[in-house]
């Protein structure tokens, strides 16, 4: 199982999202572009900036055509090659590995993603704790 997260941050640091996925296997070009278009239909009408990784399949031919296709409510910034400090999601999953999801013992893949999910909506309740992970990284909003 892979997780997909992303950090949304509205623009004056008011207001803190928390969205992930759970898809089985590793992800690739297809599965996050479900992701992605997940994340539409979670902003709808809003303009978005995606803060992106170099993972391969952010960079297929198939996700840059499909990303142009989405100028219209979606630009993405690509972080620098090898800069996980950079990516507020890292710091999110290093998070719940050290801390929510630390030391546990799981019989299935389904106890582990309902685990996950708990551990995420916790950040999703702490707002401050979300915001955290941004300034860590040193960017601003």
């Amino acid at each position: 199982m892979s997780l997909a997260g992303a950090l949304a941050y509205r623009w004056d640091g008011k207001r803190v999202r928390t969205l992930f996925q759970t898809h089985p296997g590793s992800y690739d070009t297809s599965s996050l572009i479900a992701f992605l278009r997940q994340l539409r239909r979670h902003f709808r009408q809003q303009q978005v900036i995606l803060i992106w990784d170099g993972l391969p399949s952010n960079r297929s031919r198939e996700m840059q055509a499909f990303v142009a296709s989405q100028s219209h409510w979606l630009e993405v910034v690509r972080l620098p090659g090898y800069a996980p400090e950079m990516n507020p999601v890292e710091a999110l999953w290093a998070y719940l590995k050290n801390n929510e999801m630390a030391n546990l013992v799981c019989r299935t893949i389904e106890e582990i993603e309902e685990l996950a999910a708990d551990a995420i909506q916790f950040v999703h309740r702490h707002p401050l704790l979300a915001l955290s992970f941004l300034r860590r990284t040193g960017l601003a909003l």
